[in-house]
This record gives structure tokens, sequence and C-alpha cells, in this order.
């Protein structure tokens, strides 16, 4: 079973918290029992997250060997430039070492099936944002906010919108579906 989930803003990609204040989790979406996330978005990131109740695709989603494909639309303090784009897609060195060749792309209009988020994002007259469409075949700790910082243009908000062929395509957040594997 795959899992299509659309994770909202602020939501902990794990079916528990041990913290306190509790936080919110998976466990408040009615997902089906026995499934587990392929991998995590932070808690300030939104958009899919796949769960699955089949160990080994799970891996092979969540594992870096494989490289699957990972798409995130991202919204930046600044507008893109064609230099910052090409620093984004040829790859760069983190802290924690080079990251492999991307796919980055300026997007003109912001997507109709955008939902507005809650909190919704600061905004400040004298400093304008963009939208640029990035996708990766790696997924390090917060690797997509440290490139578009390391290029100049902070991330003010991240949503994951394909891993491989699954894509959120219409799910609004919290709701999920499930697709053949």
């Amino acid at each position: 079973m795959m899992i299509v989930f659309n994770k909202p803003y602020g939501v902990l990609c794990q079916f528990t918290d041990s913290e306190a204040p509790k936080r919110p989790t998976l466990a408040g979406f009615g997902l089906p029992a026995e499934v587990y996330p392929a991998g995590r978005l932070d808690h300030d990131s939104e958009g899919l997250l796949l769960l699955s109740n089949d160990g080994a695709r799970i891996a092979q989603i969540s594992s870096p060997k494989f490289k699957w494909p990972k798409t995130y639309l991202i919204q930046v303090e600044g507008i893109a430039s064609e230099e910052q784009l090409q620093a984004l897609a040829a790859g760069m060195t983190l802290k924690d070492g080079p990251t492999l060749p991307a796919k980055a792309r300026n997007l003109q209009v912001i997507p109709d099936w955008l939902w507005p988020r809650t909190p919704p994002i600061r905004s400040r007259k004298t400093v304008p944002d963009s939208f640029v469409e990035l996708t990766i075949r790696e997924g390090r700790n917060r690797q997509v906010r440290r490139m578009s910082a390391a290029v100049g243009l902070p991330t003010l908000r991240l949503i994951r919108i394909a891993i491989g062929p699954y894509r959120l395509d219409g799910l609004a957040p919290g709701q999920w579906r499930e697709e053949s594997m």
C-alpha cells in the first residue's frame, strides 16, 4: 500500500510526540494502520509525504543510493537570477559536502493550486519574493533551504510537490489518497 499525503505546515512526520506541549503528528489524519513515512519533511515544510506498509519500498524511496527525484516549490526572498538558478542546478558544496546537480527554474506565475499557509508567510514591502521549482536527487537535512540560502535566496516557504512518479495533484493539506505501488 502506498499513501500520498499532503503534510500541513507544523505537523511532525511521526505518529507520536514525546515533547511537551504536544505538537500535531501524523496520528491526527486518519491514516491507515501499519503505514510508515518514506523519508520525512521538517515540521516547517509542507507537501508530499509518502507512507507505506512495505518496508523494502520505504527503504528504496528514502535511501540516497536510489536517487529518487524530489521536486519542491520554494518561495524565496528575492527574485532568482539566471546565475542563481544555474548555481542551484550545477550543484554546490555545503558544509556536509557537495550536492548532486539539480534542476531549477523560476516560476513566473504563482500556481493557482497553491493554498494559503497558516500562519501566513511574512511579507516585506521593500523585499520582493518569488517562486522557484527545484528538483534534487538527494535528501539531506534541510538541503533545499541550505542550497537556496547559499545562492542568496533565503527560503520563506517550502512545499514538496513530487517524489519520483508520485505527485500531490490536487490534495489539500491534511488529505491523503491510496495509490498503486
